[in-house]
């Protein structure tokens, strides 16, 4: 083991982890106010279900030794024991183990947390938890293991994703559409105006997910090496050219670029370098930035022609983005920044890694789509994922969890 790698992993674990509290922050300023406890209780429930779950057997079952042709790992990591014997293919890195485990913890915590962002305004606190639960096991960890595991059937393809283009941001945006089909619209959306309640919690909540994002993308080198420093750099390259691309579709579009569309299209441009971070040139990270912001801003307008109510935008940014960083990847990637990596189509390497690339992003799409789509109508029929029209008129904050977030009297609960 090596102590600086150790260091820098945990400092990128505990960067991650702050995103979260980041996106309750981002998705609480753009819900109205009587929801917003609600939608940040979501974010923080999710760190703490997770946690458990993950350190008592998620992840033996996504990282541990492979039991099923790629397509899940065994128990022999359940309840962190034999964590001293090293992880299978993780071997030939000088990082504890039990590093990974937490670093790849954070990324399994955010990627619940997301999902919340399409449900705002009428889910059910308790039933969300509960789908939670199911999805973190029938869709987060096979899909884990298919890609981030050495064994995993995608990995030995040779799919390229850095840092969660698949597992966790297609996986979040499809999963995300997959939950509101089924619990359905906002009552009086679209025709009625459902604004922000407060653009400036949103745009601190942004400024700690883009700092956090750092950890989340260098931090997946698992080394204070060069790769890390690359995936720093193409990460803020990407965010300001996200931001940028977004922006400038507003003014062609709309004649006005809104705050929170700059704060959307930085978040776009890190989402789509997020698979592609070690694996493409700085240049390159500019370019995908700039795409990434204008087809976002193009699809999250989509769900008002097609009708499906992503409140957040959910699979617009995420889904999309992690679709646009995945191709990229096939095409721009270049062995010159990641020698254990491969060329894209673009830089000499022929078109097999585009396969491979269009393969593992379908994949991840079907499989979150699918698999969410059947778990959350199994939890919809037995619990009922949706708030009564009367607690969703009155909000969720007083009904779900007996708290206002801007009561008069200071104590935060009705009457107090």
């Amino acid at each position: 083991m090596d102590a600086g790698n150790d260091a820098w992993v945990l400092i990128a674990a505990a960067l991650v982890l702050f995103m979260t509290p980041g996106l309750a922050l981002f998705y609480g300023g753009m819900v109205r106010s009587k929801n917003v406890l609600a939608t940040m209780m979501l974010s923080f429930a999710c760190m703490g279900a997770v946690t458990v779950l993950w350190a008592v057997v998620a992840f033996s079952l996504a990282f541990g030794p492979d039991v099923g042709h790629g397509l899940i790992g065994s128990l022999r990591f359940a309840g962190l024991a034999g964590m001293g014997h090293g992880l299978p293919g993780f071997r030939h890195l000088a990082v504890s183990p039990m590093a990974v485990m937490v670093f790849q913890m954070m990324f399994a915590i955010i990627t619940a947390a997301l999902i919340s962002g399409g449900t705002v305004d009428r889910v059910r606190f308790t039933s969300f938890i509960v789908l939670i639960v199911a999805w973190l096991f029938v869709v987060y960890v096979p899909l884990a293991h298919w890609v981030f595991s050495p064994g995993g059937w995608l990995a030995r393809r040779g799919v390229l994703d850095f840092a969660g283009g698949t597992v966790v941001e297609i996986n979040s945006g499809f999963s995300t559409l997959a939950v509101v089909l089924v619990i359905g619209r906002r009552r009086g959306w679209p025709g009625e105006a459902m604004t922000p309640h407060s653009v400036p919690l949103s745009l601190l909540g942004a400024g700690i997910l883009w700092f956090g994002w750092f950890g989340f993308n260098a931090g997946s080198a698992l080394g204070a090496n060069d790769l890390a420093v690359t995936a720093f750099v193409n990460t803020q390259l990407a965010a300001a050219a996200g931001l940028l691309g977004w922006m400038a579709f507003e003014r062609w579009k709309e004649h006005s670029p809104t705050t929170l569309g700059a704060a959307s299209g930085a978040v776009a441009g890190m989402v789509a370098i997020t698979p592609a971070a070690g694996f493409v040139a700085p240049m390159a990270a500019l370019g995908i930035g700039v795409v990434a912001g204008i087809v976002c801003a193009m699809a999250v307008r989509l769900k008002f022609r097609w009708r499906y109510d992503d409140s957040l935008d959910v699979l617009g940014v995420h889904g999309v983005g992690g679709l646009v960083g995945m191709v990229a990847i096939g095409l721009v990637a270049t062995r010159s920044v990641d020698p254990g990596g491969a060329n894209g189509l673009l830089t000499g390497g022929g078109w097999h890694l585009l396969a491979v690339q269009v393969l593992a992003a379908a994949v991840a799409a079907a499989w979150a789509f699918g698999a969410t789509w059947l778990l959350a109508k199994g939890v919809d029929a037995l619990l009922g994922l949706r708030v009564s029209p009367e607690d969703e008129a009155r909000g969720l904050d007083i009904t779900q969890h007996a708290e206002s977030a801007y009561s008069i009297g200071g104590s935060g609960r009705p009457g107090g």
